[in-house]
């Protein structure tokens, strides 16, 4: 195997046998899938020796040298461009994402492999192997694990499963993206913002779109939310709480001091805002402070062909479509219609005759270790949430509700698994 380290600080020689300099780090072209290495930068030991030079001009490499195949004289200073990055500089120690093992790690060393005439980076070492290998001493390592009766394994990544996390402005002029770590779940991308800073968890977030931002978000802890949020500017920040479930960016703002929780509201598109606003009013430990008000209720008068039209024409999320309420024109519920009973009606069918008139409801009020205890009895996805007059103002989902009751320690391994 091939590794940064047995390139750093090694000997350059010319084609006259005449040693020039040292290895002072390793350029490559950001491409895709692996990059390619192009140039290397040298520690000159003569005003002839320019600072870089051309891959191309490297004939072999062996035992810590290598050989050119021209003269000193002939070498000309290689030329950068915005897509490269030096590998020891930009790569070597910093955090990365592995994407498979869904975790963040630090770069030891790197893998570099020969492919049809080019050098190509291929892996990222994280193992203990690598740290020792760059001080020179991996074969004091492994003699010792074998005394022990141990074995001393690579640990290496392939390449095409790690994501740079830092975005500074050598990143984003190199054009690095995040585009492996915006396809995972977003509770694991939660997990992996979790370990990071605020620095390259806003790197992180500046790549993400709204809608998954906004997902990650949701299943970060309330600590690293409102750290997220501090790093954001107003307008971003309002576009993420926009995305988010009304429910949970209440929960959000209601976190956050005053001033700022109103200056994030005010950026707020008017529909959002109000809806987050009317959730504030409610007490935390009330059905009212579990609820979302994001449900679908349609009016009594319709048939099913018609409700169906209907919810064509809302396109409701499909986290917020565990039932279709039935209301009258004062917003009272009336009944509930599963979308199984909906879809096998006759679709002149009026939706008053299929609907299920005796409809579990909780009170605004309710606790939510009731809540939880109504949801758990009756087997529902989501409970509706009712005013004194029986007016529907939200529901309250199965997740929210056992997230509320269930002890934090089983909360986080539930999330984990």
């Amino acid at each position: 195997m091939i590794f940064l380290s047995d390139f750093l600080r090694a000997d350059v020689v010319d084609i006259d046998q005449k040693t020039v300099g040292s290895v002072r780090d390793v350029i490559v072209h950001m491409g895709e899938p692996y990059p390619v290495v192009t140039a290397l930068a040298i520690r000159g030991r003569g005003k002839e020796m320019p600072a870089t030079i051309d891959w191309g001009a490297v004939r072999a490499g062996e035992s810590g040298e290598l050989s050119l195949n021209v003269p000193t004289s002939a070498l000309q200073p290689y030329p950068r461009t915005d897509e490269e990055i030096w590998l020891a500089r930009d790569i070597l120690d910093k955090q990365i994402v592995d994407t498979d093992g869904r975790r963040v790690v630090r770069v030891n060393d790197l893998q570099l492999q020969d492919q049809d005439g080019k050098l190509l980076v291929v892996g990222v070492d994280i193992g203990a192997r690598g740290l020792l290998r760059r001080l020179g001493v991996e074969r004091v390592g492994r003699r010792v694990t074998r005394l022990v009766g141990r074995d001393f394994p690579q640990r290496l990544i392939s390449w095409d499963a790690v994501d740079p996390v830092r975005s500074d402005e050598r990143s984003m002029r190199l054009r690095i993206s995040h585009q492996k770590l915006s396809k995972m779940h977003p509770a694991d991308i939660a997990e992996i913002v979790g370990q990071l800073g605020g620095r390259d968890r806003a790197a992180i977030f500046a790549s993400l779109d709204d809608e998954i931002a906004a997902d990650v978000v949701e299943e970060s802890s309330g600590e690293v939310q409102a750290q997220i949020l501090a790093r954001l500017d107003d307008e971003r920040a309002a576009d993420i709480l926009e995305a988010m479930s009304p429910d949970e960016a209440a929960d959000l703002l209601g976190d956050l001091p005053e001033e700022r929780r109103e200056q994030l509201i005010a950026k707020m598109e008017a529909d959002e805002a109000e809806d987050v606003e009317e959730l504030l009013g409610y007490e935390d430990d009330t059905a009212g402070g579990l609820m979302t008000t994001e449900f679908v209720a349609v009016p009594v008068t319709l048939n099913a062909q018609q409700t169906i039209d209907r919810l064509r024409e809302l396109e409701p999320d499909a986290e917020s479509i565990y039932y279709v309420y039935v209301v009258d024109a004062e917003e009272r519920l009336l009944g509930v219609l599963s979308l199984r009973d909906l879809i096998v009606a006759r679709p002149d069918a009026a939706i008053a005759d299929i609907m299920i008139k005796r409809v579990i409801a909780v009170p605004i009020d309710a606790r939510p270790e009731d809540v939880a205890a109504v949801i758990a009895k009756y087997n529902l996805l989501a409970v509706p949430v009712v005013d004194d007059d029986d007016r529907m103002q939200g529901i309250v989902t199965i997740d929210d509700a056992m997230d509320e009751v269930m002890p934090a320690g089983v909360r986080r391994r539930a999330r984990a698994l």
